[in-house]
């Protein structure tokens, strides 16, 4: 019997074609072409890599545990890395005392990106509630939030978040039948890339739909560490105040909440590509056995290095301050325009410039300006304009120097 002609290319998951390029990838076609007035020194401002000096400790540890780079890590990390997590959590947002279980509740990630990608393979069911779930996600988002959604069979919904609803998602807007078909929610504070934190009310209010509809609260809190005024509330934080009828983990503090944070941001360490999530000890169990077929662990090196930063507060502090002096360049030039407000923390600006591609294009011919158009960070709804389109997304990862200079000249050329 003859085989049936099925052509000469391999079948492949065609989900990912639903996938649209990465926003970095269409930046790239964008200014294919364009080329820089060539006395513009070239600054880049799309990506959100910091530009600080990392801390030494970093080197210091590494090259401390060097006898370590030969032995496979353990996916779970190490006793010393999950404690000085669980000891930072506390700290940072004043946890009771012991209330919150490190060895239990604790994951080391190699960068959160992964980590919030695999989440929705954890998350995502075959169907909830007799639909096809979906996951929530801002409107601006992060990228990965929509391949995970996208590859993991779900629907991915994106909630505006706009300046009306303060910059993140209308939580009174959700309705039932949405909720109840909901498998995983994304949500990033302080926002990417508005900057926006939500409060503590805000919060509980996202705890309480989760918990009531049977969903995983994934709150990504990697730009929690860099703020201008007061410390952004978390979500383990406003969890550990709740009343949580009992000690048992269906009615206990962290259930239905995971929270990611990294090392990207806080400790200017991109490459180092460490983070962690944290919270309900039940998913972060089934978390593991997943990541366990998926993801080699950390290697213990850079476990060391991480734990070591964790503990440290100094170098945290420096760079703070120098993100608010960057911030007070940039408002210096554009305080008063294209929609200019400071942000309760992270470190882009999200500007309105009318036409966010033309504003790029012209940025980067006449200024070498590099920045990022809103509209690679959002999508539209059926029958809506995209409405990150009237908007660039500046990144202030250079120094303070380099941004003054870069904010004067984005006033200049567009007016």
């Amino acid at each position: 019997m003859s085989l049936p002609d099925l052509g000469t290319f391999a079948l492949v998951n065609d989900r990912l074609d639903r996938l649209s390029d990465y926003p970095f990838t269409r930046l790239a076609a964008l200014l294919s072409g364009v080329t820089p007035r060539a006395n513009a020194e070239p600054i880049m401002m799309s990506v959100g890599e910091p530009q600080h000096q990392p801390p030494a400790i970093i080197d210091e540890t590494l090259r401390a545990n060097a006898h370590l780079w030969g032995k496979y890590p353990p996916v779970g990390g190490t006793p010393e890395f999950r404690e000085a997590v669980g000891a930072w959590l506390a700290r940072r947002y004043a946890l009771p005392d012991g209330l919150f279980d490190a060895e239990k509740s604790v994951l080391p990630v190699s960068g959160t990106r992964e980590a919030l990608f695999l989440l929705a393979l954890l998350a995502v069911p075959p169907s909830k509630a007799g639909r096809q779930p979906a996951v929530l996600m801002p409107n601006p988002f992060y990228a990965p939030y929509e391949g995970a959604a996208l590859l993991a069979g779900a629907e991915p919904v994106f909630l505006p978040s706009t300046r009306e609803t303060g910059f993140l998602p209308d939580l009174d807007a959700l309705t039932p039948e949405l909720l109840e078909r909901t498998a995983l929610f994304y949500l990033c504070t302080p926002a990417n890339p508005q900057g926006a934190a939500a409060d503590a009310a805000y919060l509980e209010r996202a705890i309480g739909l989760a918990r009531r509809y049977g969903f995983i609260l994934a709150v990504d809190e990697c730009y929690a560490e860099i703020y201008l005024d007061k410390p952004p509330v978390g979500a383990l934080q406003v969890a550990s105040g709740l009343n949580h009828g009992g000690p048992d983990h269906k009615t206990g503090p962290w259930a239905n909440i995971l929270v990611f944070h990294s090392l990207s941001k806080r400790s200017s360490a991109a490459g180092l590509r460490s983070g962690f999530v944290a919270g309900d000890p039940e998913l972060m169990s089934r978390f593991t056995r997943l990541r366990s077929y998926s993801n080699a662990g950390m290697p213990l090196p850079v476990l060391a290095a991480s734990a070591a930063l964790w503990r440290d507060e100094a170098h945290v502090e420096e760079n703070r301050a120098l993100y608010r002096a960057k911030f007070d360049a940039a408002e210096a030039s554009l305080k008063g325009r294209y929609g200019y407000y400071r942000p309760d923390g992270g470190f882009f600006l999200w500007l309105e410039v009318g036409d966010g591609e033309e504003a790029t294009r012209r940025l980067w011919a006449e200024g070498g300006i590099r920045v990022l158009p809103g509209a690679y960070l959002t999508r539209s709804n059926p029958g809506e304009a995209n409405p990150g389109a009237p908007f660039i997304r500046i990144a202030l990862v250079n120094d303070a120097e380099t941004v003054a200079h870069a904010c004067s000249t984005i006033a200049r050329i567009l007016g």
